[in-house]
This record gives structure tokens, C-alpha cells and sequence, in this order.
């Protein structure tokens, strides 16, 4: 085998290598709710209330996020947008809360947290999932 040949069978296998670390991620998530007409104030504040605001609001909120508003959440926080807008599976908040970012320090709520807050419940995040599909309004 020749080198050009080997490099185009590495980098085919680093393609394929990618593709499947997307598909494992995306699998892992909750499918998002069937529920239609999701809104922050009705369906996705109260969790965002019991599982986030503790830390994600008031003057200093951890990251610069205020999850307490909805322009908070659309806004973002230091490290950027945490949402967009019509695509749950790619958004942060997703990854974050369904625990299957690259870096454990992302997972929120966090897996050891002063409040003892535990993980949402997949039919939270399914309902999270659904509100940004639907356009996160």
C-alpha cells in the first residue's frame, strides 16, 4: 500500500470514528416530547426553577448564565449560546443536562452539587428537547 492510500484509509477511518461518536451521543439522548405548543413560561421554567436557577441566577450566576428568564437562556453565558433554536440534539443545554458532554465538569446539574439537586428526569429533558425544537419561545 502506498502512503497516499494509507492516508485516505486513515482519514476514512477518522470519519467513520466521528460519525459513530455523533450517532452513540445523539442515541443517548431522550427523544424529544410529542407534546406540542411547548413554552418556557408554562412547560420548561418550573424545571429550570427546581433544577438550575439555584446556581444559574442573581448577580453572580455560575458561568454568566441566568437560566431564571428566558433572555437569560437565549443570551447565554460566557462560554456562548447554549441553545439553538430548532435543534435540541446540537444544543449544549441538551448535552449538558442529558449528561453526555466531553467534559464531566459540563454535566449539569452538576453529579456533586452543594444543593443535592439530582439529575433531570428524561421526560424533562425530552420536554427541553421538544421547547427547542419547537422554537424555544
Amino acid at each position: 500500500m502506498n502512503i497516499k492510500t494509507f492516508a485516505t484509509v486513515i482519514f476514512a477511518f477518522g470519519l467513520y470514528l466521528t460519525a459513530r461518536a455523533q450517532d452513540s451521543a445523539a442515541g443517548s439522548l431522550p427523544a424529544p416530547s410529542t407534546k406540542t405548543g411547548v413554552t418556557y413560561a408554562t412547560d420548561i421554567k418550573p424545571i429550570f426553577d427546581h433544577s438550575c436557577v439555584k446556581c444559574h441566577s442573581g448577580e453572580k450566576p455560575k458561568g454568566h448564565l441566568k437560566l431564571d428568564a428566558l433572555e437569560g437562556i437565549l443570551k447565554g453565558g460566557k462560554d456562548g449560546k447554549i441553545l439553538t433554536a430548532g435543534d435540541s440534539a446540537n444544543s449544549f443545554v441538551v448535552k449538558a443536562i442529558a449528561h453526555i458532554t466531553d467534559d464531566d465538569d459540563d454535566y449539569m446539574p452538576p453529579v456533586q452539587n452543594k444543593a443535592h439537586i439530582g439529575p433531570l428526569k428524561p421526560e424533562e429533558i425530552a420536554l427541553i428537547r421538544a421547547w427547542i425544537d419547537q422554537g424555544a419561545k
